[in-house]
C-alpha cells in the first residue's frame, strides 16, 4: 500500500526570543518526506509544505530523536480505560513535566506484568503538529519515533543543525536495549555511552554529510543512510505513538473519507474491479429482466386483444387496443340487454339482495328510488345494530351499504357479482 512518511519539525525549546515562534503551530513550514509504493523501496523524496505533500494511502509522521524520552517500567495490569492513569502512577516521578502535559505511549506487543518501554512526548506540541497537518488535509495514521530501544544496537551519525563541517558539529544517536540517547561527538560522553568494543552486531549508519566525521570518530567505515531512507526505516517499525487521548479517531465523515482512501489504494484494485463487474452484471441483469417482463406483458395484452376481437368481431381494432377490458364489459352488457337478462347492478338483483338481508322485525320499505346502479331505501327508525346487520349480510354479496339521514343507499362494489 502506498505510504507517505514525513518528519515532524523539531520541537522548539524555550530560549531567548523564541517564545513567539514556539507558540505558532500554524507558521509556514516544510516537511522532509519520503514515499514508497510498498513501504520498502523508496519512490520519491523531498521537502514540501503540508498542503503540497504527496497524497498516499497511509501517512506516517516521524518524531525526531530529541523529542522523545524513554522510560523502562513494568506494565501495570489495568483495564484499557485506566491504563494511562496506571502508567502515570509508575513514571510520574521520572517525568520532567506535569503528567497532564506529557503524552505517553506503550511499546508494541507489551504484556501486562512484564517489563516494557514507554515513550514520553510533549502532548501540546504533538497535538498542535497533528492539528496543523489535518488542517492541510494530511491525516496521520501513525506517529513513530525516529529511533527506539532495540537489540542489536544501532548508532546513527547526523547533524543537529544546518551545516556539517567538523566532528564537533555531528551528533550520535545510540539506540540499544538500554534506551536511546543523542549526544554530540565532542567531549567524552559519546565515547562513554558506546561500549568498547561495540557489540559485533551493531549497525552503524550516517547521513552523507556526516559520514566523514563519523568514520574519523569511529575509526571504521559506516553505511551511508540519507534521511529519506531512515524515514522509511522508521515507518516500518511497529511503534505507534497515537495512543490514549491522541489515538486516531475515525467517525462520521472522516470514517467515510478513510474508507474511500483505502478503497482507492492499489491494494484494493482487485476489489474495485470486482465491484465494477458486479455492478455491470446487475445493470445488465436488470435490463434483461425488464425486457423479459415487458415481452411477457405485451404477449398477454396481445392475447387479450385477440380474444376480444374473436369474441366481438364487429368492434374496431382501435377500441380494442385502447381498452380491451372496457370493450368486453360494454359488449357483454349490450348482449345481456338484448337477451332481456338483468345485470348485476339492475333494479331486480338489487331488490332481491336487499330483501334477503332485510331484518325480520322491520316493516316493508315505505319508498325506494333507483338510478344508475344505485338503490336508495327508506330506513327511518332503524337502529345502528340493524343497519350494521343489514350491511354485514350484503357485504359478502358485493353490495356496499351507506346510511345517512334515514336512508340506505345500496351500490354494487366494482368487480363483484351478486350471482
Amino acid at each position: 500500500m502506498s505510504t507517505l512518511v514525513l518528519q515532524l519539525p523539531q520541537r522548539q525549546r524555550l530560549r531567548a526570543g523564541a517564545a513567539d515562534d514556539s507558540a505558532a503551530p500554524s507558521r509556514r513550514r516544510e516537511y522532509a518526506y519520503a514515499t514508497s509504493d510498498d513501504g520498502i523501496e523508496l519512490d520519491a523524496h523531498g521537502n514540501a509544505a503540508a498542503a503540497l505533500l504527496p497524497k498516499r494511502s497511509i501517512v506516517i509522521a516521524v518524531v525526531r530523536e530529541a523529542d522523545v524520552a524513554w522510560h523502562r517500567i513494568t506494565l501495570p495490569k489495568a483495564p484499557a480505560a485506566r491504563l494511562r492513569a496506571a502508567i502515570v502512577g509508575v513514571v510520574e516521578e521520572a517525568l520532567l513535566d506535569d503528567a497532564d502535559k506529557v503524552h505517553l505511549a506503550v511499546a508494541p506487543l507489551a504484556i501486562a506484568g512484564q517489563p516494557t518501554w514507554v515513550a514520553a512526548v510533549d502532548k501540546a506540541w504533538l497535538a498542535d503538529e497533528l492539528a496543523a497537518l489535518e488542517k492541510a488535509a494530511v491525516f496521520v495514521d501513525r506517529v513513530v519515533p525516529m529511533a527506539w530501544p532495540d537489540d542489536p544496537p544501532a548508532g546513527h551519525f547526523h547533524a543537529p543543525a544546518e551545516g556539517v563541517g567538523s566532528a564537533q558539529s555531528v551528533v550520535l544517536t545510540w539506540a540499544s536495549i538500554d534506551g536511546v540517547a543523542t549526544l554530540r561527538l565532542d567531549g567524552g560522553l559519546a565515547r562513554a555511552l558506546v561500549p568498547q568494543p561495540p557489540p559485533p552486531a551493531t549497525r552503524w549508519t550516517a547521513e552523507p554529510m556526516a559520514a566523514a566525521a563519523a568514520e574519523q570518530w569511529l575509526g571504521a567505515p559506516v553505511n551511508v543512510m540519507p534521511t529519506e531512507h531512515r524515514l522509511l526505516q522508521a515507518g516500518r517499525s511497529l511503534w505507534n505513538l497515537r495512543q490514549f487521548d491522541l489515538a486516531r479517531k475515525t467517525r462520521g465523515a472522516r470514517a467515510i473519507a478513510d474508507w474511500a482512501r483505502q478503497l482507492m489504494s492499489p491494494a484494493w484494485r482487485p476489489v474495485r474491479i470486482g465491484l465494477a463487474f458486479l455492478v455491470a452484471a446487475q445493470i445488465v441483469g436488470l435490463n434483461v429482466w425488464a425486457w423479459h417482463q415487458k415481452s411477457a406483458i405485451e404477449s398477454r395484452r396481445a392475447a387479450i386483444q385477440a380474444l376480444v376481437k374473436k369474441t366481438f368481431p364487429r368492434v374496431g381494432d382501435a377500441d380494442i387496443q385502447r381498452d380491451p377490458a372496457a370493450v368486453m364489459l360494454r359488449e357483454t352488457q349490450a348482449l345481456r340487454t338484448l337477451a332481456g337478462k338483468a345485470g348485476d347492478s339492475d333494479l331486480e338483483p338489487m331488490l332481491q339482495a336487499a330483501a334477503a338481508a332485510w331484518p325480520g322485525e322491520r316493516p316493508p320499505v315505505e319508498n325506494l328510488r333507483y338510478e344508475s346502479g344505485k338503490l336508495t331505501l327508506s330506513a327511518v327508525g332503524w337502529s345502528d345494530a340493524q343497519i350494521e346487520q343489514f350491511r354485514s349480510v350484503l357485504r359478502p354479496a358485493g353490495v356496499r351499504v351507506d346510511a345517512s339521514e334515514g336512508r340506505l343507499v345500496l351500490t354494487r362494489a366494482r368487480g363483484s357479482s351478486l350471482g
